[in-house]
């Protein structure tokens, strides 16, 4: 019997509720995180005297930092997640993102500041890897990618950033907007340690039946769905975590998924450190490069939750698809010299196919694979997107060290929008039935891709 498709009891709705506000404030983080070093950057290139000479390479490298150390992080929530439980990964990295951004913004020089924004990123890693998984193991399967939208904040934690540089950046400086994202070890860590359970199926899944059952009547989650819960006991699946991504059944599927992100996360980064730095290079002034940056994570969020609940209806497969068509002609738009009002139209589409599908891609992977694969395989996309979001700052720096116009780099972002376009319509639909794992806790074999 398949997980519930709507809510089962007011409980369970209460419960998911808790457990998809916890996550979504976590994750919004990451996107400040993300965002804050585009808006500072400016001021870090133009003063000296803060970290001390930056040139646009460097700042690049700097940018990419902090991805190297989410795809670590990544990769180390994928080895232990599907061993050692959602609450406790999601509860660790919360600490170590806090510690780790509240640091930097004591940095003194360009190589701290650098080596610090890699350890920060390993928290924030861990926590993107964690979180789909925790929510796709809570929510109806008819609203999971409506809820992977929420979770996966990070345009609004973009946005967050933005409106904090324009209003605070001249009264705190770069080092508060940085003290800002400490700010959830105080506010959110004693909340998620009161109200985020571990998962009912997860404990299944581990045979630790009697504290499932304990949690399932507490949060009203329905255990009693899975058929090892009502006595049917069975074997532990041979493959766990990363070993089950690298099956015959899902290694070509894992391969594209990771192109999708890689893509998705290679515009998103690189979009978000270089925009405001390319349109005040066309012409527009410090103030106005922000708004542009506001205007591509704002559409991002209200893009992303229509796509979302699209994709619920219609699967996500298209929807992902069409969203990266939509950013290729939205960056195309760009170059077209067209007036401000059309500009920011199209910015906001650009953030739509973006920004807003790397949230997308998210909620896809947390749903495509079964419950013994699950945080290994967001923990794939999650870090192999990493080296797109290395990549993405690196490309910006060198097309603007080198003097290439602001339309060649729009042209190139366009370019690998439909690459991803691509990448996720040759994702296989079907599954050989004879490949089911034997863990009686998992979803049906493809739900999400259909």
């Amino acid at each position: 019997m398949n997980a519930p498709t709507t809510w089962t009891s007011p409980e369970h709705r209460k419960s998911v509720l808790w457990v998809v506000t916890l996550a979504a404030i976590a994750i919004v983080f990451d996107g400040y995180d993300l965002v804050v070093y585009g808006t500072v950057l400016p001021t870090l290139l133009d003063d000296p005297s803060q970290l001390g000479e930056l040139s646009p390479g460097t700042a690049g490298a700097l940018g990419s930092y902090a991805l190297i150390g989410m795809m670590i992080g990544a990769f180390i929530a994928g080895t232990f997640g599907d061993r050692v439980g959602r609450r406790r990964m999601m509860l660790m990295n919360i600490v170590w993102f806090s510690i780790g951004m509240g640091a930097t913004a004591l940095a003194p020089n360009v190589a701290t500041f650098g080596v610090l924004r890699c350890l920060t990123g390993i928290g924030i890693g861990g926590l993107v890897a964690t979180v789909g998984a925790l929510v796709a193991e809570f929510a109806p399967t008819s609203k999971r990618n409506l809820f992977n939208a929420i979770v996966y904040s990070v345009p609004f934690g973009g946005v967050l950033a933005a409106v904090l540089a324009l209003l605070l950046a001249d009264h705190i400086g770069w080092r508060g907007l940085f003290w800002v994202g400490a700010l959830p070890l105080v506010t959110l860590l004693p909340l998620a340690w009161l109200k985020m359970p571990e998962s009912p199926q997860w404990l299944v899944s581990r045979g630790r039946l009697d504290e499932a059952s304990a949690i399932g009547t507490r949060t009203g989650i329905p255990v009693d769905l899975y058929p090892q819960s009502a006595g049917q006991a069975t074997a532990q699946p041979d493959k766990v975590g990363f070993a089950a991504l690298a099956s015959r059944r899902f290694a070509l599927p894992t391969l594209l998924l990771g192109t999708m992100s890689f893509a998705g996360l290679l515009l998103t980064y690189g979009l978000n450190t270089w925009l405001p730095q390319i349109m005040e290079s066309a012409g527009f002034n410090a103030k106005g490069s922000l708004s542009f940056l506001l205007v591509l994570n704002g559409g991002a969020i209200v893009g992303g939750l229509i796509a979302a609940r699209l994709a619920d209806g219609r699967g996500p497969q298209r929807i992902v698809a069409t969203s990266f068509c939509l950013a290729t002609f939205a960056l195309i738009c760009l170059t077209l010299g067209f007036p401000l009002p059309v500009l920011l139209a199209a910015v906001a589409v650009a953030g739509t196919g973006t920004i807003g599908t790397q949230v997308l891609i998210y909620g896809y992977v947390s749903n495509f694979y079964p419950t013994s694969a699950r945080a290994a395989g967001v923990a794939w996309c999650a870090g192999f997107g990493r080296l797109g979001g290395i990549v993405g700052p690196v490309i910006g720096g060198l097309l603007i060290g080198a003097g290439i116009s602001s339309s060649a780099a729009f042209y190139i972002f366009a370019a690998i929008a439909l690459a991803g376009a691509a990448a996720t319509m040759l994702v296989p639909q079907d599954k050989p039935k004879a490949e089911v794992t034997a863990n009686p806790v998992t979803e049906a074999p493809l739900a999400a891709a259909e």
